[in-house]
């Protein structure tokens, strides 16, 4: 196969694209890929300061990359959950890739704010997939508010976004639904949430940092179980090799015509919100979640 751009050999395949790629118009497709979404979905402008979520995954290494390139005003965050023995290993390979690359990294440690995720766990009788990605989304929109940061960024993929919305599909979550989307717009103390990877795959991901020389993080938490998007996942991808294109198509369709749809079902999902009277954050209580699970790790509140 020849690249389609150049005519030199194509070393990446994309069959939903009907077409292939030399390693340098690779690379340029893929930063095409992030232009486009973020023009089409108004996730920002080259004014505006942007806070990208990184774990020390590939997504959101290529993403806080990408956007460097582009030229945007990025900086990196990322959370350090106090979990010994996984935390600060990646914690150290995450402040060497920003110092490396350099990006601006700002760490946010949950234990100094007495969630250490162990004593959450034992704590707070939820799951724990749970309440992590809640106190990580809290402090991630809190630092970026804080901060004067006019969206955040998340390295969610198309075949993220792709698992999310057939599982939602499945259970007809109407709210959830109506709620999701690459954009999701600011309001009073919620900064504005973008995921400027939407259009590509979690392969163009890997390949963008295959070409790109970024090595990133492959151990998985060791709190993480068998999450029900890993055999979404595995069914759309099947369905994407014998249709290649499905993914996208799926997902474009759902902007277009099922979101607004469920609009109204979107909006009604977060119910009255009020700030909660510890934080002084959005919540649909008076103690929102991440204040009501530090009560419990303090021994404080119920169990």
């Amino acid at each position: 196969m020849k690249c389609r751009r150049c005519g030199e050999v194509a070393q990446v395949a994309l069959p939903s694209h009907h077409t292939g790629f030399c390693p340098t118009c690779f690379l340029d497709f893929f930063r095409a890929q992030v232009a486009r979404a973020i023009r089409r979905h108004r996730m920002f402008g080259p004014d505006e300061r942007v806070l990208v979520a990184v774990s020390g995954g590939k997504d959101s290494l290529a993403l806080v990359h990408v956007l460097g390139e582009m030229g945007y005003q990025v900086e990196a965050m990322h959370i350090d959950l106090g979990i010994t023995g996984s935390s600060e290993p990646i914690r150290a390979f995450v402040e060497d890739f920003c110092r490396t690359r350099g990006h601006v990294l700002h760490v946010v440690e949950t234990a100094a704010d007495g969630l250490a995720i162990p004593d959450v766990k034992r704590a707070v009788r939820r799951p724990i997939c749970s309440m992590c990605g809640k106190i990580k989304r809290h402090w991630f929109n809190r630092f970026a508010f804080e901060h004067g940061f006019a969206a955040m960024a998340t390295g969610h993929n198309l075949d993220d976004e792709v698992s999310r919305l057939f599982a939602n599909t499945l259970r007809w979550d109407a709210a959830y639904l109506g709620g999701q989307g690459p954009t999701l717009p600011g309001e009073g103390k919620f900064v504005r949430k973008v995921k400027p990877l939407c259009r590509l795959t979690e392969f163009e991901t890997a390949a963008y940092c295959f070409f790109q020389g970024i090595t990133h993080w492959h151990e998985a938490c060791p709190y993480s179980g068998g999450a029900s998007f890993t055999s979404h996942k595995r069914l759309l991808a099947d369905l994407e090799q014998v249709s290649p294109g499905t993914k996208m198509a799926f997902y474009e369709n759902f902007l277009h015509t099922g979101r607004p749809a469920f609009a109204a079902a979107g909006k009604a999902g977060y119910g009255e919100l009020q700030a909660c009277a510890e934080c002084g954050y959005p919540s649909s209580g008076e103690i929102c979640g991440v204040c009501r699970a530090r009560r419990m790790v303090a021994g404080t509140g119920p169990t």
